[in-house]
């Protein structure tokens, strides 16, 4: 069987999605999908989120939907029940990891420590999550754990913005960043799926 890719690998910029009313699961996604960005980050966050998940898992079949904000076991097997193609968590701990490893499907735990880095380096993990990237260092402090630690590769989230993301991208060891720029606020309230589709374009077009 050939492997899941890397949700590193999709494309320069994985979208996190907060989703209030889950019938705008599928309209969303679609217009990140249109516009570049096939790999969707939804969050736990909301009690939409599963039915979300849900949706665009069945009626939008150019995404690679994702659950965000996993942080138990139970989390980790609703996600996927509901459809979730990898999961996502903001840090981790030996329970929530062996249940990521055991669903079958990619995840990124979350880190912001050298040492935490390296404990998931002992277990096999080479795909993270660094967040909060800006609060715990930005670009310097992961340039600085490029030398040492080769092997990880990261998706720093967490405050990264279209003028910061270009200087994570060219780092060796980020694959995409995470944001939630294309998704603005008013944006979303209005449904102006068109705007987002433009900013998703306009993410997907930034250099990895």
């Amino acid at each position: 069987m050939t492997p899941a890719p890397s949700v590193l690998d999709h494309a320069p910029v994985l979208p996190v999605v907060v989703i209030e009313d889950a019938a705008d699961a599928v309209p969303l996604a679609r217009a990140l999908v249109a516009g570049g960005l096939p790999a969707i980050e939804v969050t736990l966050r909301t009690a939409a989120a599963l039915d979300a998940i849900r949706a665009i898992a069945a009626e939008v079949p150019g995404a690679v939907v994702g659950a965000g904000t996993v942080v138990s076991a139970r989390g980790v097997a609703d996600a996927v029940g509901a459809g979730a193609r990898f999961l996502v968590s903001p840090g981790w701990t030996g329970g929530l990891l062996d249940a990521m490893d055991a669903s079958g499907v990619p995840f990124l735990p979350g880190v912001s420590t050298a040492s935490e880095v390296v404990a998931l380096l002992e277990r096999g993990v080479r795909d993270m999550k660094f967040f909060p990237a800006e609060a715990a260092g930005g670009t310097a402090y992961l340039a600085a754990l490029a030398g040492p630690l080769p092997a990880a590769r990261f998706c720093p989230t967490g405050g990264i913005l279209p003028d910061s993301a270009p200087a994570y991208l060219r780092l060796p060891n980020v694959g995409c960043v995470g944001g939630t720029w294309m998704l603005p606020a008013d944006a979303l309230a209005a449904r102006d799926w068109a705007r987002v589709e433009t900013l998703a374009r306009q993410a997907a077009a930034l250099r990895r």
